[in-house]
Parts: structure tokens; sequence; C-alpha cells
């Protein structure tokens, strides 16, 4: 293990930025944070930079792109929201530097892209539900997996009908059970189109085939995901929800930090429990699986289209339902074109983002 690991944080004033500052604050002999981006937050990441002695610094994803290809660090956190985060991800492993991935949509819409130029453990995930998976599968080898469980809260609307989904508001998407995080994984959670962006972002990083990869609804969020190996046993990662632990295992995989995270009280009593996907009331997981399958410009597309929705959504501009719909609707009229490239995907997210809007205008 080195002695210390420079960092570059990337969505620094994010929840997954500052929860990974709080692993840095508390281990300050073991990282030192040498670059910071942030979207539009200027103030909050100049008060980051100077708490942490950062002298370098950018804002946008074009800037952070630029900041990774420039700043020598170990390992870059790519800790932004949306496909924007597929520049900094590119260069981070054009650079050589270890990738502690937040940000799975840069993965999912860039596919080959990103899994072509990555060398063997280069990219380290950081959801909370591709950590566990990395870990359990440190139990066997590749050929030893039957298949990998990723479990899922089943959000605010976990046991709801798809009828009585109709009129829910925007408030009440944003009301997850577990996690605290921002107003597109926190929509995406309820529609469940993040645990379909995971299906697809854990095809990609463990190379196993989508009918080898399963959701099961664990409303406690303490088992945060299970690989099931070919003699019945399956391994299962299990803590109380805090991603300061997979953030931390990011920054210095495979090494744990001491007392990162609460471990559970095993003198007390716990109950926890499991349940099938309702596929009816919740066809984003199945959607992504297809699109995972058919790969090449569809995930950008997927995810372009729920972008949009998802903002549709909150500006009162269509129901809760509409959103995966809209982005079936797209996903059903892509035609993709040429070989995957950056400007390919670029076209084809302007394509999806154009085509959602009309959709939604004519709502």
């Amino acid at each position: 293990m080195a002695s210390v690991r420079r960092i570059i944080i990337l969505g620094s004033t994010g929840s997954i930025g500052t929860q990974a500052l709080d692993v840095v604050r508390a281990n300050r002999d073991r990282f030192e944070v040498v670059g910071l981006a942030a979207g539009t937050d200027a103030a909050g990441m100049a008060a980051q930079a100077a708490e942490f002695g950062v002298a370098d610094t950018a804002l946008g994803a074009a800037a952070a792109e630029q900041l990774v290809r420039d700043v020598d660090a170990d390992v870059v956190l790519n800790g932004i929201t949306g496909s924007v985060g597929l520049g900094p991800t590119l260069a981070a492993l054009e650079a050589g530097r270890t990738l502690a991935l937040a940000n799975k949509e840069s993965l999912i819409v860039g596919g080959e892209l990103v899994t072509g130029i990555a060398a063997p453990g280069q990219i380290v995930p950081v959801d909370s539900e591709h950590s566990a998976l990395a870990q359990a599968l440190r139990s066997g080898t590749h050929a030893e997996v039957r298949r990998l469980v990723v479990t899922a809260s089943g959000g605010p609307f976990r046991g709801r009908s798809r009828a009585s989904l109709v009129d829910v508001k925007p408030k009440d998407a944003l009301a997850h059970p577990t996690w605290d995080m921002g107003l597109m994984v926190t929509t995406n959670s309820a529609t469940l189109v993040n645990k379909g962006l995971e299906v697809i972002e854990a095809h990609l990083l463990f190379d196993i085939p989508f009918d080898r990869i399963e959701v099961t609804v664990h409303p406690q969020s303490v088992i945060h995901s299970m690989v099931e190996f070919v003699d019945g046993s399956t391994i299962a990662q299990a803590s109380p929800p805090d991603m300061r632990l997979p953030i931390s295992l990011g920054l210095d995989w495979p090494h744990r930090v001491a007392g990162v995270g609460t471990p559970l009280d095993w003198t007390q009593a716990h109950s926890w429990t499991f349940e099938p996907l309702d596929a009816a009331a919740f066809p984003a997981v199945a959607l992504a699986k297809r699109v995972g399958a058919a790969g090449g410009t569809y995930p950008a597309v997927f995810n372009a289209a729920n972008e949009q929705a998802v903002h549709a959504f909150h500006a009162g501009k269509i129901g809760f339902l509409d959103i995966v719909d809209t982005v079936q609707r797209v996903v059903d009229a892509h035609s993709p074109e040429g070989e995957l490239t950056r400007a390919s995907l670029a076209a084809a997210e302007e394509w999806a983002r154009a085509t959602a809007d009309q959709l939604i205008a004519g709502a």
C-alpha cells in the first residue's frame, strides 16, 4: 500500500465528492487531494480547495477533463452526474490513473469505448452495489460465477401497483427511504431506471451476460449485492447504508480504511427481507437489459432520453409513468449508424434528447 495516494475528485461539491472529502479529512496520512472539479458551485469548491490546500481546480466537465490530463494523480474519483462524465472518464483511463467510478453513466454510455482502453483492474466501482459485487467476486474465479444478484431498495414506491403511480408528484419521487442523493439519481431510483443502469454497469464491469444478472428488492439496504457461485454458495456484502465505505475502497482498492463506516450491531435483532421485482409496475430494468444487450449507441439513447424525461417530470410537463414510457418510445425509434465513437455517441444523445422533447411536447 502506498504511503499517500494522490486523489483528484470530480464532482467535489456533490454527494459523492463531499463524502469522499470526509474520508480524506479523517485519513490525511493516507490521502492527498491534488485536484478538485465541480459543476457550477465555484464558491463551494473554493472553500474545499482552501481547506485541503488544493491548487488545481476546474469548473465544468470540459475543464474537469483537462484537469485530469494535466494533474499527476494516483486515483481519479469521478463523481460527476450524467453522461457529461464520459470525457473525464476516458481522460483518466488514457492517463493511466486508477478510476474510482461513481459516474455510472460514463461507463454505460461509453460502453466499449471505455472498456476497450481500461487496463485490468483500472476501473474500481464506487456504486455501493458494484463495490459489493467486486468484494464478493474475490471469493472465486470468473468461471465459478453463476450469476450476479443486484439489490434494490425498491425506492419510495415499493409495493405500489402501476395504476397507483399515475398521480405521484415530484416531491414523492424524491422521498427516498434510504439514500440522500441528487435529483436525477433519486428520481431514477424511484422509477428503477437507476437499477437498470446498474445492471448494464455490472455487465460491463464484470463481463457477466445479462441473463445471469438478476435484481432483487431488499428494502433494508443492508445487503448491497450478492454473487452466486456454481457450487450453490452465495456471497453477500453487508453493511449499514453509508457511501463512505465504497468510496474509501475506490480510493485505495483493494485495501480497507479502518473506521470509515459503522459496522452492523450483532447484539441487536435484524430482519432482512427480499422480494421479486414487479416488472409490470417498474419496466425500466427489463428495458435496460434489452438496451444493454443491443449495445452500440442504444445505452446512450436510453440515458439521454431519461434525463430529458426526468427534467420534464420535475417541470410538471409529464407524469411519473411517462418517464419510462418516453424512454421506451425513444429507444424503439432509434436506428444506430456507423461505428461507436465519441462523435457518434454525441450525435445519438442529441437525437435522443430532441426526440424525447418532441414526445414530451406532444404529451
